[in-house]
């Protein structure tokens, strides 16, 4: 094929990235826009850029170097990059490439002046903005000025920021190629840039403009505060002008400079309203013609607007569909299930349809829409308890949304409220058989999945499936199994509430419940102590774990291998008997384990053995029955000492009597909190299996590269592909492409359709300043070493510290028994990690918004967990 060095900007659109880049596709996609106003030029492609790299071999090695090199060495970071930067502008350029920029010139006249622009093919993406990472140049005169800004910007692509921010993004700096730009030079009044949704709040009924005099460099590079123009439909809602001492002016030459402003003129609006509102309407427009909020710039000529830049906001956190125009609500699934990470397609549309309530989808996570249930009183009142009682800042994220005048439709109570929040009310008996009962019913509906399971494959694998989600689903939802989950949570709450009124104590259940029994993550994490003590008496053992600490990394068969070579080992036979027996118990849990395209722990057991050599370091023998015992002991001390108090109170008796008959309560079914999670996990852990063994036989089949590919496939998408024996590998592509961009999003707890996402805010006045707020969740004070882990897999913790991560789901109990407190960004009364920190009497604090970011790892800190705070000490 000819190569093509140069293209008019009309020529291309927003599908032409490969050829001229990201801006120069977005470029050509806004000059199709009808009554919009693009400056002329014209792109010098990607082959040229090609070109000038087979013309500069030496920069091949140097490529190959910048791709090993540690991400955090800057230094050499910015040494190789200035190297490549070097070889490429003292190229020379072909004279046949040079004399097609050339023609490209001199249709515009021998003194038009251009500005010249970096256009990366990984540049002004949905998924990724690289917004300043190459370079632009105003206001360039002449053809032999052009050719050489048109170098510079081909050597941009190699700035310390971009190739530092191409490694944040995982893409090969191999696989981006640069054009440029070179339009005609627009000389305006006044420019800046507009944002289609707030890039703050994400409310997509509100836009922003930016506006200053001159070039909208002088925005750009800070050197004067912008006019602010607030739009909500159509009208200017609030406005902040600015003293705008200076701006940025071209020369007649060549170049720009910075001049002063006259002082009259200082605090004058660069735009008036209605020109405001008339460069939103503009970029409603360009919103409408991309299909997402745009971020803008623009330029005023003669009372008329140039677009001469438009991206998408990739900030905001994208919205699920709803299918009308109404206003809706929706809460986060992740902050409830303490897994706020993305997830693949596969895990998001599984979790779907093994889910009790619908389920909407945006951003790789979950939200269920609550708008029905906030419309009428008694269903909002029920919601609000019960999320402030989990999560306040939930609560108060509802509130404010509820505040707003109209935003939510009002209904009658006896509308479409939903089911009742929180499942069924909690009359069941308290009886220890009820928890035996369910469990065993339980265990005995996974291993009929377990048995019936191994006779299918192909298109009928997918249809016995989807009738194991109704069994699924029919286990969660049995009554009695809502009525024992219930239990122990309402009675948790009794005791709170009534021992802090009768006896003034905070949160004295979570002593109550230490040790309680029957929880499986708590026994799950004891159970690894227990296989420390195996291992701790064997050196060559140890020794041998030691080697094998990072091979969570590696390949699944690879990851399991290290238990054969470990029998090999003086004691070896006897630790991997330990650990296999683990993992038949607990195998099938592991990080983010809602998500069934996450790697189980029996799938990459080395992920347990940094954990496994922690107890080894940490602890003494027989360390999980002491742990248990102890607990057990505190909570009989403190139920004796709870009754004998309140027996010696006004009508006393009643009072003991009520709330012994809670703490029996409490401890028969606190413990059962967590089974219903470990049997979702392991019916998971059989569903897997079965679809990666179809995965495997569409590798055979030569339909699919690798078997993990499926995890970007929908359930159905994955079902056609079994029947057509063909897969989409552009979807999985685009979905790959779309999962890493996820992981740059912080998924909000509440999510309005307008956009707007909101976090809530504590309430609160009794924090001393400087500390930390949060949700107490299991009562204590301690002081230790922070320990900042944001993998699992890579902890390495000693006695007293103290763990602060984003969020634990259950596969980090096994971390718990070896720390003295517990700190998380996302948490609440009732999910795992606040459980198990009581099981453990762990003082822990939850929902502290950015503890990983405001709390360095080694820093001193002191956990509240009665009061709800962290203090980062001197």
């Amino acid at each position: 094929m000819t190569e093509q060095y140069v293209w008019d900007l009309h020529e291309a659109d927003e599908t032409d990235v490969a050829v001229v880049g990201g801006k120069g596709a977005q470029l050509g996609g806004l000059s199709r826009i009808e009554g919009l106003r693009v400056p002329d030029g014209f792109c010098v492609t990607t082959d040229a850029f090609r070109r000038i790299m087979a013309e500069a071999p030496s920069t091949g090695d140097l490529l190959d170097r910048l791709s090993r090199v540690d991400p955090d060495d800057r230094e050499a970071i910015r040494t190789l990059g200035a190297r490549i930067r070097r070889i490429i502008e003292d190229t020379a350029i072909p004279e046949d490439l040079a004399a097609a920029i050339t023609r490209g010139l001199a249709r515009f006249g021998e003194r038009a002046a251009f500005a010249v622009r970096s256009s990366a093919t990984a540049e002004d993406l949905p998924t990724a903005s690289f917004a300043g990472q190459q370079d632009t140049y105003l206001n360039v005169v002449g053809p032999t000025a052009v050719l050489r800004h048109v170098s510079r910007c081909w050597a941009s692509l190699f700035t310390e920021r971009a190739v530092a921010y191409r490694r944040g993004n995982g893409i090969d700096h191999r696989a981006v190629h640069m054009a440029v730009v070179v339009q005609r030079m627009v000389v305006p009044q006044a420019a800046g840039v507009l944002f289609t949704a707030d890039p703050v709040t994400g409310n997509r009924t509100v836009a922003t403009v930016d506006a200053g005099f001159g070039l909208g460099e002088a925005l750009v590079s800070g050197l004067v505060n912008p006019d602010v123009f607030t739009v909500r439909h159509g009208e200017v809602v609030a406005r902040t002008i600015a003293a705008k001492r200076c701006a940025v002016q071209a020369l007649p030459g060549g170049g720009t400079r910075e001049v002063a402003i006259d002082a009259e003129r200082q605090e004058q609006p660069a735009l008036t309203d209605a020109q405001v509102v008339r460069l939103v309407q503009l970029g409603r427009r360009i919103e409408a013609h991309f299909g997402r909020p745009q971020d803008i710039e623009w330029c005023l000529v003669d009372d008329g607007f140039r677009i001469v830049q438009s991206r998408p906001i990739t900030t905001l956190f994208p919205l699920p569909e709803s299918g009308d125009q109404d206003n809706h609500v929706y809460v986060s699934v992740g902050h409830g299930q303490m897994m706020t990470d993305p997830m693949k397609p596969l895990g998001l549309s599984l979790w779907r349809l093994t889910a009790m309530v619908p389920m909407h989808e945006a951003g790789g996570r979950l939200f269920v829409d609550v708008t029905r249930r906030l419309a009428a009183p008694a269903s909002r009142a029920g919601l609000l308890d019960v999320m402030g009682r989990g999560d306040p800042l939930t609560r108060d994220a509802l509130e404010t949304v509820l505040n707003r005048d109209g935003f939510v439709p009002s209904l009658p109570d006896a509308g479409p409220g939903g089911p009742p929040v929180g499942g069924a009310s909690a009359p069941v008996e308290t009886d220890p058989a009820v928890v035996t009962g369910l469990i065993e019913r339980s265990r005995e509906s996974i291993a009929a999945l377990e048995r019936d399971i191994r006779t299918k494959s192909g298109p009928a694998l997918f249809d016995f499936l989807l009738e194991a989600f109704e069994e699924h689903k029919r286990v969660l939802g049995d009554p009695l199994n809502l009525q024992a989950i219930m239990a122990g949570m309402e009675a948790t709450w009794w005791l709170n509430d009534k021992l802090g009124e009768w006896l003034g104590e905070k949160n004295a259940a979570d002593t109550l419940t230490l040790s309680a029994p029957g929880n499986v993550t708590s026994e799950m994490g004891l159970a690894l102590l227990d296989v420390a003590d195996v291992i701790r008496p064997h050196p060559e053992v140890v020794e041998y774990l030691r080697g094998v600490e990072c091979v969570d990394d590696a390949e699944d068969a690879e990851n399991a291998a290290f238990l054969g070579e470990l029998a090999k080992r003086a004691g070896g036979a006897a630790a991997r008997d330990a650990i296999e027996d683990y993992l038949d118990r607990y195998g099938m849990r592991c990080v983010g384990e809602i998500d069934i395209t996450r790697p189980r722990w029996r799938e990459r057991p080395g992920a347990l053995v940094p954990v496994i050599l922690d107890h080894v370091r940490n602890f003494a023998p027989g360390a999980a029955e002491r742990r248990f015992a102890h607990g057990r002991e505190k909570a009989q001390q403190k139920e004796q000492d709870v009754l004998a108090r309140l027996r010696a109170l006004p009508d006393g008796d009643r009072k003991a009597a009520e709330t012994k008959r809670m703490i029996d309560r409490v401890r028969t079914f606190i413990g059962y909190r967590e089974y219903p999670k470990y049997g979702i996990v392991s019916r998971y852990f059989v569903y897997k299996q079965a679809l990666l063994a179809e995965a495997e036989r569409l590798v055979q089949t030569g339909a699919l590269p690798e078997k993990e590919d499926v995890f970007y496939l929908t359930f159905q998408e994955f079902r056609d592909a079994v029947r057509a024996q063909e897969v989409d590998g552009r979807l999985i592509r685009q979905r790959k492409d779309a999962f890493r961009s996820y992981h740059a999003l912080t998924p909000p707890r509440v999510l309005t359709s307008d956009g707007e996402a909101l976090t809530g805010a504590y309430r609160r006045d009794d924090v001393p300043a400087g500390a930390l707020t949060g949700l107490p969740v299991s009562a204590g004070i301690v002081e230790g070493r922070a320990r900042v882990i944001l993998d699992m897999a890579k902890a390495d913790l000693e006695a007293g510290d103290i763990l602060v991560t984003t969020f634990t789901d259950p596969s980090w109990s096994p971390l718990f028994v070896g720390i003295a407190g517990l700190v998380t960004e996302v948490g609440g009364l009732m999910t795992h990690g606040a459980v198990i920190a009581r099981e453990y009497g762990l003082p822990a604090v939850v929902g502290v918004e950015q503890a990983t970011r405001l709390i360095r790892d080694g820093q001193r800190i002191r956990v509240h967990g009665v009061d709800g705070y962290v203090e980062i000490l001197s």
